[in-house]
C-alpha cells in the first residue's frame, strides 16, 4: 500500500498527471488535474491509493490527505466506485461534501454525476458523523479569459462523467465570465453544475 508517491510532475491531461520518480512515469488519476498545471517539472508529493481489481491496478492521486482520507471513505459506501468518488472530490472541496453529509443535504449531493436519490442517502446513512470536519481554504482564483481554457476545463469535466448537454449549458456560462486558467474554468464549471 502506498501512502504518498514524491518525484517530478511531467505531464498533466484532462484524466490523469504523470509523476516521474527515478525515470519511472506513474500515471495518477486526480480528480482535477488542471489543479497541478502550474507544477509542471517541479517535484511535488501526491498522496495516493492503489485500486487492485482483476484486470487493472490504478493509482489515484490527490494533494493532501484530507482528500485521501474522504475518497477512502466515499469508496465503502454502496454504488460509489472510484470514478463516482473521483467527480465527487472534483466538483467540490472536501469541506463542502462533509458539510453536506452532515446536514443531510440530499440535493447537493444528487449534482455530482452517478449519484442519485438512493445513493446520496446511503453517502449520508454511511458517513454522517464519522467523518472529520475541515477547514475552509478560502482561496479565490483571480479572473481573466481564454476561449482555450474553456475547451480543456469541458474535456476534463467530460472525463468526470458529466453529460454532452451539461458541457453545452457550462460553456455557455463560461463564456460570459473571466477565466484565468483551466484549472480555474474547471472550478467555476463545477461550482455553476452544484449550485
Amino acid at each position: 500500500m502506498y501512502q504518498y508517491i514524491k518525484g517530478v510532475l511531467k505531464e498533466v491531461t484532462p484524466q490523469y498527471i504523470t509523476l516521474e520518480t527515478n525515470g519511472i512515469g506513474h500515471l495518477i488519476n486526480v480528480p482535477n488535474p488542471f489543479r497541478f498545471e502550474s507544477s509542471v517539472d517541479s517535484e511535488m508529493t501526491i498522496f495516493v491509493d492503489l485500486i487492485v481489481r482483476e484486470d487493472s491496478h490504478t493509482l489515484y492521486g490527490f494533494k493532501d490527505m484530507e482528500e485521501k482520507t474522504l475518497f477512502q471513505s466515499l469508496l465503502k459506501v454502496t454504488g460509489i466506485g472510484p470514478k463516482s468518488a473521483m467527480a465527487i472530490l472534483a466538483a467540490s472541496s472536501p469541506q463542502g461534501v462533509i458539510n453536506a453529509i452532515e446536514n443531510e443535504d440530499q440535493a447537493y449531493m444528487q449534482k455530482f454525476p452517478g449519484v442519485g436519490k438512493k445513493t446520496a442517502s446511503q453517502i449520508i446513512l454511511d458517513l454522517k458523523g464519522k467523518l472529520a470536519p475541515a477547514e475552509s481554504s478560502g482561496e479565490e482564483t483571480p479572473k481573466g479569459g481564454n476561449a482555450h481554457f474553456i475547451s480543456e476545463a469541458l474535456l476534463a469535466l467530460e472525463a468526470l462523467g458529466y453529460s454532452k448537454r451539461e458541457m453545452t449549458r457550462i460553456e455557455k456560462h463560461l463564456k460570459t465570465i473571466d477565466i484565468e486558467s483551466v484549472d480555474d474554468a474547471v472550478k467555476k464549471g463545477l461550482k455553476f453544475l452544484v449550485q
